[in-house]
């Protein structure tokens, strides 16, 4: 008991010791700096390495004859994926590119040349209703650029909207079928576009993309500065929060998964060449879309696909990491989890193309590497399910997934998380947080898993699922399937806890063994448990941002002045000083700069605040909706925040969802 004693205070001093000298490189190194995005990054893969073989060295059985070998065998293979895959992270985040004063240098030649070359502006629409369609319809209209066209890509022939897009100025294109889902509907256009404007430089946007006034002025100069650039793609901003940080009442502590791809990792790729095109928000040059026959359609990820189409032919996609456009986040569990599948299916079924980047010709090392390391993300997913059933198997059935004691993951296991930890918070700049980004990723493991299972099988063949988005989620509601299936991981694992002291078979004393599984228990029955919580859903009111802007309101003969600080498209909450709130009752009419006076009626008001429903004109209503999507975007976190993640995370847990 002594030595054990003093292997553990050994242990946890050494421990100590590397999180300090950690949090010392954290602190003294920049992460905008290649060379110490080495220095850091070889660190942590060091420790990962090291790691990586006490596991193949000591904990292996000497065969996989058995059920208990073929299972640990089973689990080391996909650690070892998931292992390979941190590893080649690191090396990709070695380096990154910022174009921002690239562009700078293009757009002041583009504008003091007075040459602003034609745009056609696609906007892909499958079934979304007007609320999100006019969002992205509305700020195209309103860009800051002499020679562009709105085109709008209906693929559900709703006559609706046919009317609107005349009302508005947009232009409506339809189809007679829905064949090749999205890239179909974007090669239709591609057809009707060059015989009539035919315009060089084309801009795609989802339906729910709201674009910046200036979004064309900052890519266009860039996509044409040199011969090579086939792409200019801007990242994906969200102005609603997703069903994570919106479910664990985190919406302004936790960071959407998403801003890691986007803001770290593609800038990262683009300093290897291998940025790729993400969707929607992109520009791409007519002449290379007519030289490879349109935008492919082999694959459902059209996008990625373009991407490794151009790179074949020489031709690159630049990344401009500014925020120039934001839409909407998935809203639902069922539509966040089928987005992620899709995106999984799509990558599968490029990389099986022939002319794709891992069988066609004409593409480098750097090039089908990085592809790979694509893949590789959604092969990981399959070690999250085993990492979270693991500690049940072990307790309920006897099988361990490795043979290790708590003093020998200690020595090289803590090191080897600690330092995946504190460096990715620091590449990242704080936009992940341990366990949360797990029970992020645990959401949609088991249906990424599945969707490989089925890909294996049959790649290709399967219809494309969009992700629906906007309508009414004002009630709450219970994801069963999913509630259950977290609910039963964070059951088991809390039971196979108490299992380990009340089973009749249960030692005297706890083993070293049977305490690393304990351990491990406990962290899957949280992570279980967080996902848990997610799978009940809040209702969702309407969208509102946070505002600061000098009005009047007018009710009767009274008009007083006041801040306004929260805004929608048909609500607004105004701050007044003194009790001349008190005076305020029924109708009102409220004055804001960019619209004049807008009627309003009073919904509610205390000694400082006044509630207010509005009533624009349609035309106010226009200008409302392409102001507030068009410029006013931050209403959810940017960098990530521990504490305020787990005092969402507890509030939810103490309503019960």
């Amino acid at each position: 008991m002594f030595e054990t004693a003093a292997d553990i205070s050994s242990i946890l001093s050494i421990d100590i010791g590397l999180l300090i000298g950690l949090l010392v490189l954290a602190r003294l190194l920049d992460p905008a700096r290649s060379r110490d995005r080495m220095l850091f990054g070889i660190t942590a893969a060091m420790l990962l390495v090291i790691y990586a073989l006490w596991r193949w060295h000591d904990t292996l059985p000497a065969s996989a004859s058995s059920v208990e070998g073929s299972w640990q065998y089973l689990f080391f293979a996909f650690e070892a994926l998931a292992i390979a895959y941190t590893l080649t992270s690191i090396v990709i985040l070695f380096r990154s590119t910022d174009r921002s004063r690239q562009a700078d240098v293009a757009q002041y030649q583009m504008e003091q040349a007075g040459q602003f070359p034609a745009v056609d502006i696609f906007i892909c629409t499958y079934d979304e209703p007007l609320e999100v369609l006019e969002r992205s319809i509305l700020t195209a209209l309103a860009l800051d650029y002499p020679n562009a066209t709105v085109w709008v890509l209906d693929d559900t022939r709703r006559t609706w909207l046919r009317d609107y897009c005349a009302e508005t100025g947009a232009r409506y294109v339809t189809r007679s079928d829905n064949e090749k889902a999205k890239a179909g509907n974007l090669n239709n256009a591609l057809r009707v576009t060059a015989a009539q404007t035919n315009s060089p430089v084309i801009l795609v946007l989802d339906a729910d993309f709201a674009v910046h006034p200036d979004f064309l002025r900052r890519t266009v100069g860039l996509l044409l500065s040199k011969p090579q650039v086939g792409v200019v793609q801007t990242p994906q901003f969200y102005c609603n929060p997703d069903p994570i940080q919106h479910n664990l009442l985190a919406a302004q502590s936790w960071v959407d998964d998403q801003r890691f791809f986007f803001d770290v990792f593609q800038p990262a790729k683009d300093g290897w060449g291998c940025a790729f095109c993400v969707g929607t928000s992109f520009v791409v040059r007519r002449d290379l879309l007519t030289e490879l026959g349109g935008f492919p359609d082999q694959a459902i990820s059209e996008d990625i696909n373009l991407t490794y189409a151009l790179l074949a032919k020489g031709f690159e996609t630049w990344w401009l990491n500014e925020r120039l456009s934001t839409g909407l986040s998935a809203e639902g569990i069922p539509e966040y989890i089928t987005q992620r599948s899709r995106w999984c299916l799509g990558t599968i079924q490029v990389a099986l193309l022939r002319d794709g980047p891992l069988l066609g010709s004409g593409f480098s090392l750097i090039q089908r590497w990085q592809y790979l390391h694509g893949i590789m993300n959604w092969l990981c997913k399959p070690y999250l399910v085993l990492l979270l059933v693991a500690p049940s198997i072990y307790w309920f059935a006897g099988i361990p997934a490795f043979e290790a004691d708590y003093l020998s993951f200690l020595r090289y296991g803590l090191p080897a998380l600690l330092g995946q930890m504190i460096y990715m918070a620091w590449v990242s700049r704080s936009r992940t947080l341990p366990l949360f980004m797990e029970a992020t990723h645990a959401i949609s493991a088991f249906a990424v898993t599945a969707t490989l299972v089925s890909a294996a099988v049959k790649p290709f063949g399967r219809p494309f699922k969009i992700t629906n988005k906007g309508g009414d989620r004002s009630e709450p509601t219970t994801h069963w399937k999913f509630a259950a299936l977290f609910g039963l991981i964070s059951l088991s694992s809390a039971a196979s806890i108490v299992w380990a002291f009340v089973s009749p078979y249960a030692a005297s004393e706890i083993s070293p063994l049977d305490f690393f599984n304990l351990l491990w228990a406990g962290v899957a029955m949280l992570i279980a448990f967080i996902a848990f919580l997610v799978c009940f859903e809040l209702g969702r009111g309407e969208m509102l941002f946070d505002v600061n802007e000098a009005v009047h309101l007018a009710s009767g003969s009274e008009i007083i002045r006041g801040r306004l600080t929260v805004l929608s498209t048909s609500s607004a909450r105004m701050f007044c000083e003194g009790r001349s709130a008190q005076l305020m009752t029924g109708f009102a009419r409220l004055h804001l700069d960019l619209l004049g006076w807008i009627d309003a009626e009073i919904a509610d008001r205390n000694d400082t605040f006044i509630g207010l429903r509005l009533r624009p004109t349609a035309a106010q209503g226009k200008t409302l909706a392409t102001w507030l999507f068009g410029l006013l975007d931050e209403n959810v976190a940017s960098t990530a925040s521990m504490t305020g993640t787990l005092a969402g995370t507890i509030r939810k847990g103490w309503r019960g969802g």
